[in-house]
């Protein structure tokens, strides 16, 4: 892939992504910094694409499936417009990953071999790699029966494997009541339930802390950070703006499934305890993961008191989840005040490209890919 790519047109290098997760956010980047762009969509998930925002892509390939993308005549398209592909959750899953691994040859943007460590049953997945990075993270439980504290189990749906269906419990008894009504209402299975997560439940303001790590760290750095956001659930949130004495009255599962994003901010004195971690991850991804990551990534967890701390007077950041890819967090963008200091640091780029800033966390991985066509590096951003 680093060969086809550096054979590419680098005066006509296209940037791909498939029709889902955070194509928007790569349609508006790649187009602000004068990229064509190619969508990928599945038929009858195009409108929003194809239709409703048909200016923001050049070029536009509607498949019966995603995971017609593996398709030899739409993997040569692809390489004909000399395509740089942007991997999101959504071409993970849908495409999956012994498809990406080894059968989509066209050149990703960033690592494509550490998507995997996404899933939590993978032998070295994100948790392999938080505790061997010394990250903090919440205590896990590997038998309902060792449930002693609050604890979030991690499930994923059973009709949509995109979604997951947390329930909370504080005792094995409320965890096995609450999973079988669960299964009864079909939201989750026995399959599903089985390869779950239970871990302890973090009392804290919760922070998905999104970072740029660069793969042309002599231009750019080794990582910058971009904004802090939080996610909107279906039917959670719903559920949370009821008086309490209404939330007890009603008896409906509830879904941790993703329908929005918003922005936050930190208290200066704590970031750098995100800064660190993010070194520390980085570090270990480039270790077992090489080359490492290479463009938008995501801790995603919350500040609490350390549990370590009896007399509870060190806040720390636990970190539950990762996004070993773009996290897509559009919010990030309007909200985060780490814009502007990215657009002072990386003027000078800027300028030459004819851009006045970094308006979104997406314009990142645009400006490295301008920058390593025009610099004959592109070998060195892809897998």
């Amino acid at each position: 892939m680093q060969k086809l790519a550096s054979s590419y047109d680098k005066n006509s290098i296209t940037v791909g992504v498939l029709g889902s997760h955070s194509a928007e956010e790569v349609g508006v980047s790649a187009k602000s910094m004068g990229l064509p762009t190619v969508v990928v969509c599945q038929k009858g998930r195009e409108a929003l694409y194809a239709k409703y925002n048909r200016h923001l892509y050049d070029h536009v390939i509607i498949l019966d499936r995603f995971s017609d993308m593996v398709n030899e005549e739409v993997q040569e398209k692809l390489r004909e417009l000399n395509t740089i592909f942007i991997p999101n959750r959504s071409f993970s899953v849908y495409v999956g990953y012994d498809n990406i691994e080894n059968e989509f040859k066209v050149p990703l943007y960033g690592n494509r071999m550490i998507l995997r460590a996404e899933e939590r049953n993978e032998e070295r997945n994100q948790y392999w790699l938080l505790e061997k990075a010394g990250i903090k993270i919440p205590k896990k439980f590997d038998k309902p029966e060792e449930i002693d504290r609050l604890v979030i189990v991690k499930v994923q749906q059973k009709k949509k494997p995109l979604e997951r269906a947390f329930f909370y419990a504080s005792s094995p008894e409320e965890y096995y009541r609450k999973a079988e009504e669960l299964i009864k209402k079909e939201v989750i299975d026995e399959e599903g339930l089985k390869k779950a997560r239970i871990e302890e439940y973090v009392l804290g303001q919760k922070f998905n802390a999104n970072f740029q790590g660069w793969g042309l760290k002599e231009v750019f750095d080794d990582f910058d950070f971009v904004g802090f956001d939080d996610r909107k659930q279906v039917n959670l949130h719903g559920i949370l703006s009821l008086p309490a004495r209404d939330q007890l009255s009603i008896n409906v599962p509830v879904k941790n499934e993703e329908i929005g994003h918003y922005g936050l901010t930190m208290r200066e004195s704590k970031k750098p305890m995100v800064y660190h971690a993010a070194e520390r991850f980085l570090r270990i991804c480039e270790k077992e993961y090489p080359p490492g990551i290479i463009g938008l990534f995501a801790l995603q967890g919350a500040v609490a008191y350390d549990s370590d701390d009896p007399e509870q007077k060190r806040l720390t950041f636990y970190v539950f989840d990762v996004s070993p890819r773009i996290p897509g967090c559009p919010c990030v963008g309007p909200t985060s005040p780490e814009m502007r200091r990215l657009t002072i640091k990386y003027r000078r780029l800027l300028k030459k490209y004819g851009c006045e800033g970094i308006t979104a966390p997406m314009d990142l991985p645009m400006l490295e890919i301008k920058y390593a066509a025009e610099n004959d590096e592109l070998d060195k951003i892809v897998t």
